[in-house]
């Protein structure tokens, strides 16, 4: 580069960028002769369905960014592909069962919670209602690392371009990023679309997904139902009724706990803007690529590879979260079990939600690669044990009355040590020493399997120990 390019370092940047824009134009048109990408090949990469009309869209999509470019992610392309990917799922299913339970389901919970029924009725939804009412809230979720990753992505490639490019990617930055946080936001709808043919319930993921008027009652997917049912040796009917039951009970927990919402997302993307990309990593990735096999830029970003180890602060608020999130899903699975004590099978049918719900889906997983986060309870036995022992030791106000405020809620050293949550609620007895350990010694045996995990158990009159 010349002394006038340095003092004057735009003075080939319009050539340059008009270079740049050339090769990428080739490359989304898949022409260029050896040097375009085969659309088949791209699609492999950015991990979204191998069809033409999904093609088409993508590449219309990364055009419009690299013709329009903002330093805001156009977040419709999720939306939209996420439809497209829902729509071609299985049938809708039949909502009757589903109807014919919420009733049913309603009255037994009046029973087992002092939480009240929603305001919302209940209802069913079809794979691609459930996209459009959940999709903001995946967003939400999602978007803090979008922007980091596109940020890195674009840091990255200052570092590797040679010194005579560097004016031409200057004025091509927001062009890049714009195409980064394209390909981002397809990814993501692609993802959530696949979501929908592995869900349940609205509550399923164990986050409140949907939101606003009508919305808050519960709801069942009948395609995601009846996928369930056919892994299980239970009645159809039976299934419907048991998810029914613990749907309900996700909804009034959500609808009661007004604070609870707002207090679970906002931890969730506050621990997400937290997250630091891996530059060196990229800069190895791309020495590491083999061009005539792009699939490998997928795996890489669905294993999670641009996504450093957390950092001690990030390992305490994901700690905090899977807390939170096991106080709920233990809360939700003690009030199902008792109200769904009448349904036979039920025992079964909940060890293959707790199994479900620990594991994840595959799209579960793909979430989890892109946005770094796993939105698993892990301490859900533990949870539910505190939750029973409270209900034992008082009534199901007491344990209920626990969510009126965050401050009430069992600590994550109250899930270790569940002798101290009841010497705080005042639950202890008269020699809260010895009655702790005789507590400890038997809590222990209940998580280890050697006593049954839900009331009614050997000795028939409903104890557990």
């Amino acid at each position: 580069m010349s002394e006038s390019d340095h003092d004057n370092p735009g003075g080939r940047g319009p050539e340059d960028f008009e270079e740049l824009q050339r090769i990428l134009r080739e490359m989304l048109q898949g022409g260029g002769g050896a040097n375009g990408l085969d659309a088949e090949q791209f699609a492999k990469a950015a991990g979204i369905p191998v069809d033409p009309k999904t093609l088409q869209g993508l590449f219309s999509t990364l055009q419009g960014a690299m013709q329009h470019p903002s330093d805001e992610i156009d977040w419709s392309t999720a939306r939209r592909t996420a439809i497209e990917v829902a729509s071609a799922g299985a049938p809708a299913g039949d909502p009757a069962p589903a109807m014919r339970a919420f009733p049913v389901a309603s009255l037994w919970l009046d029973e087992a919670t002092e939480l009240g029924a929603t305001p919302d009725a209940p209802r069913t939804l079809t794979r691609i209602e459930w996209v459009q009412q959940s999709v903001d809230t995946w967003i939400s979720l999602a978007e803090p690392v979008a922007e980091s990753i596109t940020r890195a992505l674009v840091e990255a490639l200052q570092s590797q371009m040679p010194d005579e490019l560097n004016g031409a990617l200057q004025g091509a930055t927001p062009m890049l990023r714009s195409v980064g946080g394209a390909l981002f936001a397809v990814q993501l709808g692609t993802i959530v679309g696949r979501i929908s043919g592995e869900v349940v319930s609205a509550g399923d993921i164990g986050i409140p997904l949907l939101s606003g008027p009508g919305r808050e009652g519960g709801a069942l997917l009948p395609s995601g139902v009846a996928a369930f049912a056919e892994g299980l040796d239970q009645d159809a009917e039976a299934v419907t009724l048991y998810l029914a039951v613990r749907e309900l009970a996700h909804a009034r927990l959500f609808r009661h706990t007004k604070w609870l919402r707002l207090h679970l997302l906002t931890a969730i993307t506050d621990y997400a803007r937290g997250i630091r990309i891996d530059t060196d990593r990229i800069e190895e990735m791309a020495r590491e690529i083999d061009p005539q096999h792009p699939e490998q830029i997928q795996e890489l970003i669905s294993n999670g590879a641009l996504i450093p180890p957390k950092t001690d602060a990030q390992e305490a608020a994901h700690a905090r979260l899977e807390t939170m999130l096991a106080l709920i899903e233990g809360w939700v699975d003690v009030v199902t079990a008792e109200a769904a004590k009448r349904i036979p099978g039920a025992d079964a049918i909940a060890e293959m939600v707790r199994r479900r719900r620990a594991t994840g889906g595959p799209a579960e997983h793909a979430f989890s690669a892109l946005a770094g986060l796993e939105l698993r309870p892990r301490r859900l036995r533990d949870a539910a044990a505190v939750w029973r022992l409270v209900a034992e030791r008082s009534d199901a106000a007491t344990r209920d009355g626990l969510w009126a405020h965050p401050d009430l809620l069992p600590t994550a050293e109250e899930l270790d040590h569940p002798a101290r949550l009841l010497e705080r609620l005042g639950l202890a007895g008269a020699a809260p020493d010895a009655e702790a350990d005789e507590f400890d010694t038997a809590l222990a045996q209940l998580l280890d399997g050697e006593l049954p995990p839900h009331e009614g158990g050997e000795d028939g009159r409903g104890r557990t120990a």
